[in-house]
This record gives structure tokens, sequence and C-alpha cells, in this order.
């Protein structure tokens, strides 16, 4: 029977599990904060109070930051099933939570300069006001950590891998045999000429790191460390009469934040940049599930496509070639593979400079 080229086609939505969740907890720390920055900004005009206005605008850095985070949930949404993307918007949360690294670092830095001058140029503090700023930033924060820890990472364990088997099979000795396995919690009600499975098998859990959350969970926790660390220094300024104690914690803060978010830019970038060395263990699980019987992999890329989502294209050298589906099937049970591509070639069509 005939294979159209619709039946071909499928889709690539390589969001995360718990990718609406997570930006339903964003926006709910969103609201909060900024709820609380027009509070601080409005009191402390209607009190006189600059810490607490100051605080109030502090707070509106952070919103902005985590608004980036939600708006990227929302277009990755809206955008899952748009062809423009060839794989899917699943990376979209990567890119955001890279720019929020970037805000992060920003503010930080703006903290240590702001510190600097302080030590500099020291100026009167009001005690009992401003630690009742940071007390208030400081249970803020924690509610919004408490919001967003959940699924800041949480095992993925789906017990079954749903996809698509899509052959071509050519027996010329200068041409590969592709399969191609797509897979997602997306499923099609139309039936397909072409083989069509559904695999229900045994997944290994493993941690699934959502940046985009992530980045807006370190916002969070990095307000609150300068809030911890304005309170201790408060206190003791207070008891001792160590005013210059306030500055230098804004600078250890500072330092800290900015370790904080080099770490989620090197690891957003590493997957914006299709880094492999990251997913080290899936290439490993890939050879072991199909380098037996005389078959060997020739090429190997592994690359994640979203939270919990990766793409491998596996070429093969094969002593006695199989059907490329045969290849496939070994591969199911990896549930991190959600977009799979394999290459067979007869080890006698390889040359021997090559083989």
């Amino acid at each position: 029977m005939a294979i159209s080229v619709d039946a071909m086609q499928h889709e690539h939505v390589f969001l995360g599990a718990d990718h609406d969740r997570n930006a339903r907890k964003v926006w709910w720390v969103i609201a909060l904060t900024a709820s609380m920055m027009v509070v601080e900004i409005v009191g402390g005009s209607i009190f006189g109070s600059m810490a607490l206005t100051a605080d109030g605008w502090h707070m509106s850095t952070h919103a902005g930051a985590m608004l980036i985070s939600a708006l990227a949930y929302l277009y990755a949404r809206r955008q899952a099933r748009n062809p423009r993307f060839a794989f899917g918007t699943g990376k979209l949360g990567d890119l955001a939570g890279f720019a929020s690294a970037i805000v992060l670092a920003l503010i930080a830095l703006a903290i240590a300069w702001e510190s600097l001058v302080r030590l500099a140029n020291p100026v009167t503090i009001n005690f009992n006001e401003a630690i009742l700023v940071a007390v208030v930033g400081l249970a803020v924060n924690i509610v919004s950590a408490f919001l967003l820890h959940d699924g800041h990472s949480h095992t993925h364990g789906h017990g079954h891998n749903h996809g698509h088997s899509h052959n071509r099979s050519h027996s010329h000795a200068g041409h590969h045999d592709h399969a191609h396995e797509h897979t997602d919690h997306d499923h099609h009600g139309h039936d397909h000429p072409h083989p069509h499975s559904h695999a229900h098998e045994a997944v290994p859990t493993r941690a699934v790191q959502d940046n985009n959350l992530r980045s807006a969970y370190i916002h969070v926790i990095a307000d609150a460390l300068t809030s911890v660390l304005a309170i201790a220094a408060l206190i003791l300024g207070k008891a001792y009469g160590w005013s210059a104690l306030d500055p230098v914690m804004g600078i250890v803060g500072a330092i800290v934040i900015v370790r904080w978010s080099w770490s989620l830019i090197r690891v957003t970038s590493g997957v914006l940049l299709d880094v492999q060395s990251q997913e080290g263990h899936l290439a490993g699980e890939i050879r072991e599930q199909v380098e037996t019987d005389g078959d060997r992999i020739s090429d190997l890329h592994v690359w994640q496509v979203g939270p919990g989502h990766h793409a491998a294209i596996v070429a093969l050298v094969s002593e006695n070639p199989r059907d490329p589906g045969y290849y496939k099937e070994k591969l199911r049970a990896i549930g991190e593979l959600s977009h799979v591509t394999v290459e067979v070639t007869p080890s006698g069509a390889v040359p021997q400079h090559a083989a």
C-alpha cells in the first residue's frame, strides 16, 4: 500500500512535562512580587521611607526578570506546533534562562557598585526600619521560593514511550536506510498505513531540569540571600555600631549571585549550542543498546530539544544490516530520546580508508 506524504508527517512538540504548571507558578510569583513592590513604593512615598522605596524598586527588577520566564512559557506553548521551528520550541526556556542569568549578573554588579559607593561615602542607617523592610522582603522570597521549588528539579519517569515509526529503505549500497522516531505526549487519532506502534516499557527516571523555571528560582533565592545578609548586617550594626558591615555584606552577596548567574549561563548556553558532553550518559546508553552482533556506531549526535527531550542521529556500520526499525526498537526503552534518526550502512559498502 502506498504511503502518502501527509501520513509520514509528524509534530515536534518537545515542551517539558510540567510546562503549563511551571508557567502558572512563575505567574503567581510575579503577582506576589509585583504586589509587594507596589505596597513598598507607595508606603515608602507616603511615610517618607527611602529604604522602603528602594527595596520596592529593587523587587521590580526581579519581577521584570521573571516576566522573561513567564513570557517564554507563553510563547513556547503558543508556537509549539509552528513548523518554522524545526525541533519545536522546547529550547525557548533555555534562551529565556540565559537572558535572565545575564540580568541577574547585572543586578549583582549594581549591588556591588552601590555597596562600594556606600563604603566610600557612609550614610546614616535607620536600623529598625531597614530591618523591618528586609524581614518583609525575606518573607515574600520564602513564599516565592516555596512556590517555585516543587518544579525546580524533579524526576521524569514516564513508564511508557509513544512513538511513530517512519522507515525508508534503499537496497543500493550507496544509500543509507533511515528510521525516524518521533515521540511526545500528543496522540494522533488517524490511522497510518505504515508501521505504527505504542511501546509500554519501563523507562529509567532521571532528574529533568527546566532551566526557565530554574532561572526564576535563582532570582528568588538571590533576593532572599541579600535579605538574609542585610538582616545579619543590620542587627550587628545596630548592636555594635558596625555600619560598614551593611555594604560589606552587599559585596559578599553580589559575589555569590554572580557565581550562580555564571553557572546558569554555562548550563543554558550549553543547551542552546547543542553541547553533547552534558548528556554523555545518553550516548553511552545508545551505544550499549545498538552496538551488538557486528553493529558499530560510526557517527553519533545527541542534543537536547526541550526539558526531558533529546534528539539523536545514529549512523551505523553493520556486518549484517537489519531494517532501521530494528535498531529503533532497541532505542525505544531510552525514554529521554524523543526524536531519533537511524542510518545503516553495510560494512562492505564503506571504503577501507573510512572504515
